[in-house]
């Protein structure tokens, strides 16, 4: 199927659509800090893996669609589950026991940069170009300018922030494999419900052994809906959402969220945690986001455009 130029547009429908979507990513930030107040990562993980679950095969079967029971399918499905879902999440979690949801989200924004690297690695029709690797170098500079003052002295909070940059690593190389599901024919949102199933099983015996949830104090309905609000809202309704944008602005227009997340995060952080980031925090910040501009090319390219055309003007 392909669609349109109309249909690849930003209109104000999508950009609704698109800003909702960073909020609801960006709120994960922000009940992921209050959960782990009370829970442990595993088990804040696994609950929000399931109920998302849950919610997704629900919606497969109000729509008529299913996970096919291809075992290829399958073998790919676990494969994105502990690369999207298991791994990210976890090391999310857990880093947020130590720093704050704004910075997190920061960190969480590199993910396009690592994107770059490994998609020039793993494939042979997405090589880097000068541009991309000059945003990547731009965007990392704001990675070490965040961290440098803390790698001073390395302790906990050091180790939470490269659990972030792990975290990237992950849905970067979860973004490159996940290509292969178009070539085995699976709709997005078997393939959403697929990976979140499998991340389910895989946590499941780890968050058990580990955590002994049974053993835990009853959160408070704070925590409880927070974890909810993570599953339902931020993972199911963040997904449905995500294949709606993917389907009517394109693959192009929805890295925007990557911009808008932090924001979304920070702005929760600040007003509803009452966090507090440093200078550097949101210089690293400005440096990542002017490397996702490099590595996005559409401005670069129409201020090139203005160029131009001032010098034929002139």
């Amino acid at each position: 199927m392909t669609h349109s130029p109309l249909q690849l547009r930003m209109g104000s429908a999508e950009w609704a659509m698109l800003v909702v979507l960073s909020i609801l990513w960006g709120g994960s930030f922000l009940f992921v800090g209050v959960a782990v107040k009370e829970l442990p990562p595993l088990t804040i993980v696994l609950a929000r893996v399931a109920l998302a679950a849950a919610a997704l095969h629900l919606v497969l079967r109000a729509s008529g669609l299913a996970v096919p029971r291809d075992p290829r399918v399958w073998r790919a499905c676990l494969w994105m589950g502990l690369l999207n879902n298991a791994v990210p999440f976890t090391l999310i979690a857990w880093g947020q026991t130590h720093i704050e949801s704004g910075l997190a989200s920061i960190f969480n924004a590199t993910t396009p940069l690592f994107t770059v690297i490994v998609a020039h690695v793993m494939t042979e029709d997405e090589k880097a170009t000068p541009r991309k690797l000059a945003g990547v170098v731009i965007g990392f500079a704001g990675v070490a300018v965040m961290m440098g003052g803390a790698l001073r002295a390395v302790g906990v909070d050091v180790l939470a922030q490269l659990a972030m940059l792990i975290a990237a690593v992950s849905y970067a190389v979860s973004g490159v494999y996940g290509r292969r599901f178009r070539a085995l024919g699976v709709p997005p949102l078997a393939t959403a419900a697929g990976m979140l199933t499998a991340s389910s099983v895989m946590l499941l015996p780890v968050a058990l052994f580990v955590d002994r949830p049974w053993t835990l104090p009853w959160p408070s309905g704070a925590a409880a809906a927070s974890v909810a609000a993570l599953a339902l809202a931020s993972t199911a309704l963040g997904y449905l959402l995500y294949f709606r944008v993917l389907a009517r602005a394109g693959a192009t227009n929805l890295l925007l969220v990557t911009f808008l997340i932090p924001v979304s995060a920070i702005l929760l952080g600040t007003t509803l945690l009452d966090e507090r980031l440093a200078p550097r925090h949101f210089l690293g910040m400005a440096l990542i986001g002017l490397g996702l501009v490099a590595i996005d090319g559409r401005l670069v390219d129409r201020l090139k455009c203005a160029l131009t055309a001032r010098s034929r003007n002139g």
